[in-house]
C-alpha cells in the first residue's frame, strides 16, 4: 500500500512539473504577441522608444598592407636531360652510381671504341699517302716551270702536271674530312654530362647493347631550380610590375620552419581560359637541396604594397544588395549605415575605402543597430554561470531539468 502511494505520488509531483513549465512558456508567447513591455517577439519592429543596441566596436587603424597572392605551386627543374648515345654500340665501362651528383663534362660511360679507333687510324693513313704524292707532284710542277722557261717542254705538259697537282690537293682535303669524321664517330664512344646535376636511376651496364631511342640516364639540375604557381588573371598587372622588379617570393616547404626565399623572373604569354590563371615561377637558391622537382609547396608573393590604408575587422562589413557597408559610431553615440569598398581581405581584417583612420565601427552587434539609432558600448561581457566540467546544460523537457523532481521521488521514497 505504502509503495502504490509512493507511485501515485511521484506521478503528480511530474505532471506538476510538466503543467507548470508549459503554462509559463505559453505565457510568454502570448506576452510576446500582445506586446508586453521587455517582451519582444521574433519578428518585431523596433519601437521608437526601444532601448540602444548593445554593441562592440573597433577603431579603424592606418597602415600599410601587403597584397600578397598565397597559392600552391610545383617544384621544377630548370634544367634536365636525357643522355642517349648517338650511335648502336656496346657498353664497356659505366663511370657512376645513381644519385649521384656530377659535374658539366665529367665522364659517365664508355662504349667499345676498338672499331672507330681503327677507323680513325685508316683515314690518317689515308692522309699521310695523299699528302705525300701530293708533296711529290708539287715538285714535278716547279720542275716543269723551269723547262718550260728554257724551252725544253711544252706549256701544256706543265698544264698537266699543275691539273694532277690541284686534284691531288682536294684528295688531300677530303681525307682531313674523313680524318675529322672518324675522330667525331670515336666521340660518340664516350658520353658526358652536358650540365651539372643529380643522375636518376641507372640500368645501363657493361655488356649492355646501347642504341640511339634509349634513355641511358636523366640529369636533372638542382641548384637553383624554381617554382611554378598560377596566380589569378585579376593580379595579371600587378604581378607583370612585380617580374619587373625581380620581387622576393617565399616557398613554404612542410617539414621547414622557415620559408625559402627566391626570385620572381617569370610571367607566361597567356592566360589559361579554362581556370582564369596565369603561371609564374620564381628561382631559388638550393644548395642544401631543400626543394625537390614535382614537390607541392605553398608560394607567397607580394604584388603590391597599399601605403596608409585604412584597416578595419572584417567582422564589421556587412554584404548587402547594393554593396558593402559598415556601421559607424559618432561621439554622440548614434549609428550611421556607410558604404565602403573594400580593397584587400588579410586574415580577420579588412583594407577599406570610405570610413577615416580612428572612427569607431561596429564589430558586435549588427543585427540590433538601426541607421540612426543610438547605441551602447559592451565593455564587460556577460560571462556564464560557471557549471561543474562534464554537466550537461538544462533545458525545459531535457533530464536535466527533470533532476528536482527525480530527487523529491526519491526523499519520499526514503521516508516512507
Amino acid at each position: 500500500m505504502n509503495k502504490k502511494l509512493v507511485l501515485a505520488l511521484a506521478g503528480v509531483i511530474v505532471l506538476a512539473a510538466a503543467g507548470a513549465w508549459k503554462w509559463s512558456g505559453s505565457r510568454s508567447q502570448s506576452a510576446a504577441q500582445e506586446g508586453v513591455p521587455g517582451v519582444a517577439g521574433k519578428n518585431a519592429a523596433p519601437s521608437a522608444g526601444a532601448a540602444p543596441a548593445l554593441v562592440a566596436l573597433a577603431a579603424a587603424q592606418k597602415q600599410d598592407v601587403p597584397v600578397t597572392v598565397q597559392v600552391n605551386g610545383s617544384v621544377v627543374s630548370l634544367n634536365s636531360v636525357e643522355l642517349r648515345p648517338q650511335v648502336t654500340n656496346t657498353v664497356r665501362e659505366v663511370h657512376v652510381k645513381e644519385g649521384q651528383f656530377v659535374k658539366q663534362g665529367q665522364l659517365l660511360f664508355s662504349l667499345d671504341d676498338r672499331p672507330d679507333q681503327a677507323n680513325l687510324a685508316k683515314a690518317r693513313a689515308q692522309q699521310q699517302k695523299d699528302e705525300a704524292t701530293l708533296a711529290d707532284l708539287e715538285r714535278q710542277y716547279r720542275r716543269s716551270q723551269e723547262l718550260v722557261a728554257q724551252n725544253f717542254i711544252a706549256k701544256s705538259a706543265a698544264d698537266a702536271t699543275l691539273s694532277q697537282l690541284e686534284a691531288q690537293r682536294a684528295a688531300v682535303a677530303a681525307d682531313k674530312a674523313a680524318v675529322q669524321s672518324a675522330q667525331v664517330a670515336l666521340g660518340y664512344a664516350t658520353l658526358r654530362a652536358p650540365i651539372a646535376g643529380r643522375i636518376g636511376a641507372v640500368n645501363i651496364y657493361p655488356g649492355t647493347l646501347v642504341q640511339p631511342t634509349l634513355t641511358l640516364v636523366t640529369i636533372t639540375q638542382l641548384d637553383p631550380i624554381a617554382v611554378s604557381f598560377p596566380v589569378p588573371e585579376g593580379k595579371l598587372q600587378d604581378l607583370l610590375a612585380a617580374a619587373r622588379d625581380h620581387t622576393p617570393v617565399e616557398a613554404l616547404v612542410p617539414g621547414r620552419r622557415t620559408p625559402m626565399k627566391g626570385m620572381l623572373n617569370f610571367v607566361d604569354n597567356t592566360v589559361d581560359p579554362m581556370i582564369g590563371t596565369v603561371r609564374a615561377k620564381a628561382v631559388f637558391d638550393n644548395a642544401d637541396q631543400g626543394l625537390w622537382p614535382g614537390q607541392f609547396v605553398e608560394t607567397r608573393v607580394t604584388v603590391r604594397t597599399l601605403n596608409g590604408a585604412t584597416v578595419i575587422p572584417a567582422a564589421a562589413v556587412m554584404m548587402l544588395a547594393e554593396g558593402s557597408a559598415v556601421y559607424v559610431i559618432d561621439a554622440e553615440r548614434k549609428a550611421t549605415r556607410r558604404k565602403v569598398q573594400v580593397l584587400h581581405n588579410f586574415g580577420t581584417q579588412v583594407a577599406v575605402r570610405g570610413v577615416e583612420p580612428g572612427e569607431q565601427v561596429v564589430i558586435e552587434g549588427k543585427q540590433n543597430v538601426r541607421p540612426g539609432g543610438k547605441v551602447r558600448v559592451d565593455t564587460a561581457p556577460a560571462q556564464p554561470v560557471p557549471r561543474p566540467a562534464g554537466s550537461p546544460e538544462a533545458t525545459p523537457g531535457s533530464a536535466a531539468s527533470a533532476e528536482p523532481v527525480k530527487q523529491a521521488v526519491v526523499a519520499a521514497r526514503e521516508r516512507t
